[in-house]
């Protein structure tokens, strides 16, 4: 270990770096605010026969109570770095970077592309992985590479867009090669002077409210940000709701029939529904899990749904992370009795089978 110019903390331990506030410790952990920082982490973890995990901003992961045996890697690498085209901005922004800080630079100099992702908590590596997105727009729409570290090679690589397999959700990180990849930097094309992105009838609700007929981009940056305080969707302290991974669950997309059943069963000619380009429909997975008989605020001992919003699972004091797994199990199952739907964790799981735990 002394050849690398990295040192390995052991046994760390991983609630303080997450937004769930649960879980045991790592068995090695490192922040990497370098590239080269980041590439000995990997040697060192490869000399050792120790898997490697990845953490952000630590909200979207749950970790197991009994740790995991692995080096944690800590993303900090930071900087960000603009170039000026005919009609586009292209961001590179490093892994390291606070999300929100980028979309409010971006909102501020006039940029559209990525309004509508305000207040979304996390790092910049984190966006690809699981096409982040909300109110219509997602990281897809405006990423034009990503640069990673390939862990079985060791070779520093940037994959094109369309080489990122990006899915409703997910993208060749988060499913068809997971952990292959260790995001170092993203790189966004953004429009310079373009109109922002309106689609959800929310949105425009919350701007015809204020009279907002034309909104900028700072006014639809507002109206996100004040929509997810709203729902506890924007992490602050002294919010009782504030220690969750945000949505908890995937919004489904089922086939066309299937959505036609449940709007049938239940009544639901007002059943929030999105259809999709190959002819599936999108369906809120808040309204299906309310509609399953689950309320907002409602506790299984120390865990229990957000009472501002039925995605969310909250974890509050006492609370560990076999507690959060079986509340969030409850919830799939009552789901998938009542409905035929079972839905999808949003969060990673580290150390655990959250169907077993």
């Amino acid at each position: 270990m002394d050849r690398y110019a990295v040192h390995l903390e052991k046994d760390v331990p991983l609630a303080s770096h997450t937004t769930m506030q649960v879980g045991g410790r790592a068995r090695y952990f490192v922040e990497a605010r370098d590239e080269g920082m980041l590439r000995d982490a990997l040697a060192a973890a490869q000399d050792r026969d120790a898997r490697v995990l990845v953490l952000g901003g630590g909200s979207n992961v749950l970790v197991a109570d009994d740790g995991v045996d692995a080096l944690v890697v800590k993303i900090a690498l930071r900087g960000v770095t603009i170039s000026q085209e005919a009609g586009a901005v292209t961001v590179t922004a490093a892994a390291g970077e606070h999300w929100d800080d980028l979309v409010r630079h971006a909102v501020e100099r006039g940029w559209a592309g990525l309004e509508c992702l305000s207040g979304i908590p996390g790092l910049v590596g984190a966006t690809p992985i699981q096409n982040v997105g909300a109110y219509g727009q997602e990281v897809a729409d405006t990423i034009v590479s990503v640069r990673t570290v390939d862990t079985r090679t060791g070779e520093i690589v940037t994959l094109a867009t369309e080489e990122c397999a990006f899915r409703y959700r997910d993208s060749l990180f988060k499913t068809d090669e997971p952990g292959r990849h260790v995001v170092l930097a993203v790189t966004y094309r953004l429009t310079p002077g373009g109109k922002p992105a309106v689609r959800y009838a929310e949105v425009e609700r919350f701007l015809a409210g204020r009279g907002i007929a034309e909104p900028s981009l700072a006014d639809v940056r507002d109206a996100v940000l004040a929509i997810r305080r709203s729902k506890s969707m924007v992490i602050e302290a002294g919010d009782p709701n504030r220690r969750s991974c945000g949505s908890f669950f995937v919004n489904p997309i089922v086939a066309g029939a299937d959505a036609a059943r449940i709007a049938a069963a239940t009544g639901g000619s007002t059943m929030p529904r999105w259809p999709e380009r190959d002819g599936r429909v999108k369906l809120s997975a808040a309204w299906l899990i309310e509609r399953a008989g689950f309320v907002r605020g409602h506790r299984q001992g120390p865990v229990g749904l957000s009472t501002r919003h039925a995605l969310a699972i909250v974890a509050h004091d006492g609370a560990s992370a076999r507690d959060v797994a079986a509340f969030a199990r409850r919830v799939q199952q009552t789901v998938e009795r009542s409905f035929g739907i079972r839905l999808t964790p949003e969060p990673v799981f580290w150390g655990f089978d959250p169907d077993r735990a």
